[in-house]
This record gives C-alpha cells, structure tokens and sequence, in this order.
C-alpha cells in the first residue's frame, strides 16, 4: 500500500541506509503473553497449551506458536468442546469477560492469566462504576476483545448498564438517560478519536466522568514514527494487516506524504523500496523482534 506519486529514484552509488523508529514492536502487554505461552510450553510438554483467541493480531507469532503444537480455542464456540480437561490456556492480553472465565473453570482448564495490567485496571474501573450505580460507556471497537470483556466486567454488576460507541457520530445519536456516567477507552484507541468522542458526549453529559486508560504504548508508537518520517524517504510498517494499531501506524505514514507499505516478513517488501535512499522501519505492538531484525537484515544486505 503506498501513496500514488511516482517516486524518483536515487542514484544507485548513493550511500543508503535503514532507520528504526526509536519504539516499535511488541508492548509490555504483548510480550508478557507471548512469554506466558513459552512458559507453558515448557511446564506442560505432554499437555495441548491453548489460548483464549489468537493470543496476537500477528500472523507470523502465530504460525510459530501453531508449529509448537499451541491451539486457539474460539470464544465464539462452545468451550467445553474445544479443551482437554487439565490442559493450560493463556487468557491473552486483551482479556476476557468474567462470565467465559467461569466457563474455562468449568472445563477444568488450567487458567493462566495474562491479561494486561492495564487492561485489567479498565475492568476493574468498570466494575466499580456499575457498583456506583453509574452507566459505564466503552469507546472503542466493539468486536474487539478488550472491549468484550470489559463490558462482561460491567454487566457482572446486578442492574449495570454498558454501551459501547465506536465513532464519533455514534456519540452525537446517543441518548442519554440523566444516569452517572463514565468513559472509558479501549487501550488502543487512537487519541483524537477518544478526545472527539468525549467532547461530544460532554455536552450531552455535563456530569461525565471521563477517564485516562489509553495505554501510552499506542502514542509512543506514533510519535516515534512522526519523527522518523522527517528523517527518511520511505517507510515499511511491520506487522498484521489484522493489528489495528499496525495499520493505523501505516495511515499516519501515509498521512506524511512518504512512500510506505505494510509488510508481515520478508517476503512482502516490495521491489519499489529500493529506489530510495533512506528507508524507515516501524512496527506494531503485536510485531515480534524477530520480524523486524530479519526485515532489517534483509534490506542490509540489498541496499
């Protein structure tokens, strides 16, 4: 995916050379999941490790796990048909509701929890709200999995109430019923979003209490790449097209007016690339170190 100009190639004798972003790659949250799965792997070697979902939005991690023997269970199917009794299942960073724990209990897996801290700090916030009588409002996607638990944290609460708004202009159709209400973000969502969508529900919710939960991970990533753009010609983003935070790393490439692509492994950087001089490299929360050294590695050895 890059812009339409047409770039101007450099002379091939021009020295060129490969810039990182100074943050990119896995978060803390991420990391801490993908090590709870090698742990497993270690401490059940004759057990099927599982995990809640795909642990990452990252196909590559994913395929390394899957040659490990590792089994994504499927939320959205019944649980107990999809586990061995006594086998460990990594609920991933992004959570999940209190209702499904029950059901992994249920199934006599061994819950490993790796839910983000900061994921985990959302939900309880969400519970305390709805224990206040407050209507607790999620902004973000609701498919998303952060967001799918946090509202079964929320309605864990006997007479709670939760919505989800996912833009902007789903803020500007609320109706709002006069009941205490909070906001919270999804970990992920992009700030402006947020911001809009606060400022709206405000005028709306004089009394709004509205509350910080974006992970600074999601800005660090993007204001590594604005200040990378200034420095190079083109930009590669690193990770799955399936990774929100990914491909909003490549909107904002874009959105510079640089050349820039998305690219999962080595064998999606485009011929194109090597036109320029000085080539960037970001990459998503879900990308894996070993993604972007080889990236990195294989443009060394062809610049």
């Amino acid at each position: 995916m890059m812009q339409s100009d047409t770039p101007i190639p450099y002379p091939q004798e021009q020295h060129r050379q490969v810039k990182r972003a100074k943050v990119l790659g896995y978060c803390m949250g991420v990391r801490r999941a993908v090590e709870a799965v090698y742990r497993a792997l270690a401490k059940y070697p004759d057990k099927t490790v599982y995990t809640y979902g795909p642990l990452i939005h990252n196909p590559v991690t994913m395929r390394l796990l899957e040659a490990r023997g590792v089994r994504i269970v499927n939320p959205d199917e019944e649980l107990k048909s999809q586990i061995t009794p006594e086998s460990p299942i990594i609920i991933r960073a992004h959570g999940i509701a209190p209702q499904k724990r029950q059901e992994l209990i249920a199934c006599g897996a061994i819950i490993i929890d790796a839910t983000c801290p900061r994921v985990i700090a959302s939900q309880l916030r969400a519970v305390q709200y709805s224990q206040k009588g407050y209507t607790v409002i999620l902004a973000g996607d609701k498919n998303h999995g952060e967001l799918i638990g946090i509202k079964g944290y929320a309605l864990s609460v006997p007479h709670s109430k939760c919505i989800i708004v996912q833009t902007a202009a789903e803020a500007e159709k609320l109706q709002y019923d006069k009941a205490p209400t909070v906001l919270i973000a999804q970990t992920t969502i992009k700030r402006e979003e947020y911001r809009a969508i606060a400022e709206i529900l405000r005028n709306k919710i004089p009394s709004l209490a509205v509350l910080e939960t974006i992970c600074p991970a999601t800005d660090e990533r993007q204001e590594a790449l604005l200040e990378l753009v200034k420095e190079v010609d083109a930009i590669l983003v690193i990770g799955g097209s399936n990774s929100a935070n990914t491909r909003r790393l490549l909107q904002t490439a874009l959105d510079s007016d640089k050349p820039a692509w998305l690219v999962e492994s080595t064998d999606d950087i485009p011929q194109e690339v090597y036109q320029y001089r000085t080539i960037g490299l970001a990459a998503g929360a879900s990308t894996p170190d070993s993604s972007i050294d080889a990236i990195e590695e294989r443009l060394g050895k062809l610049l």
